[in-house]
């Protein structure tokens, strides 16, 4: 956790322990995004997504604000629709 790039809040770092989401993971998918969303609401926050083949293909969605700095990791979680899709 010492060298990871980015701040996590606090509700994110639940939801990481709660679903069993790698660290290496979330820097993948923020550096090597298969889609990239801007939330409709709110420009400085992206969803990232990334399908992770170690967790049997589910795509991976990190939402996150690219206007501060370290960017913060918001929330992570497997999203249902978006399996297959990518």
């Amino acid at each position: 956790m010492d060298n990871f790039p980015y701040y996590l809040t606090d509700h994110c770092q639940t939801r990481i322990q709660e679903r069993g989401i790698l660290l290496e993971w979330i820097c993948d998918v923020i550096q090597n995004p298969q889609k990239l969303k801007i939330d409709p609401d709110d420009p400085s926050k992206l969803y990232a997504f990334k399908t992770i083949p170690e967790y049997g293909n589910r795509v991976l969605r990190v939402i996150y604000n690219k206007d501060k700095t370290p960017w913060t990791i918001i929330s992570v979680y497997f999203d249902r629709n978006m399996k297959g899709k990518l």
